[in-house]
């Protein structure tokens, strides 16, 4: 048995419910969270996607400015979505992959992170059921 957590877009919350569902695993848990991954530093991405962002909005607005500068050289957190899910041994390889297709994007940054983490014990409170089929 293990912990599947998923760090994802909060634009990806629908499409990684429905992946899960899909693969059988329509029980998780969600939380609302604020972080940051790695910094890019390919300074050709960096201006490509800072043209991007300022092409949303007005350019020539100093708050605009100023946030796309945060998310650009690490100051910002941003808003993401954590999913843990408990999964039978057997299906991480099929719920990780799951994950990974609802949530890769085109952007080349910021699409999340897995983590498959040993789950020692689980129990559902209503049936006191214990372990594998507590799940």
């Amino acid at each position: 048995m293990k912990e599947v957590v998923a760090i994802i877009r909060m634009n990806k919350v629908n499409a990684t419910k429905k992946a899960l569902v899909e693969v059988g695993y329509p029980a998780f848990t969600t939380f609302k969270v604020m972080g940051r991954g790695k910094l890019v530093t390919d300074p050709v991405v960096i201006e490509d996607r800072k043209r991007k962002l300022l092409a949303m909005s007005d350019p020539d607005d100093p708050e605009v400015i100023e946030l796309v500068t945060g998310f650009l050289d690490g100051t910002r957190l941003f808003p993401r979505r954590l999913f843990t899910v408990l999964v039978h041994d057997a299906d991480v390889p099929l719920v990780v992959d799951a994950l990974i297709k609802a949530n890769k994007t085109e952007y080349n940054v910021g699409d999340g992170k897995i983590f498959v983490l040993p789950m020692l014990e689980a129990v559902r409170v209503r049936t006191g059921e214990r372990g594998e089929a507590a799940l």
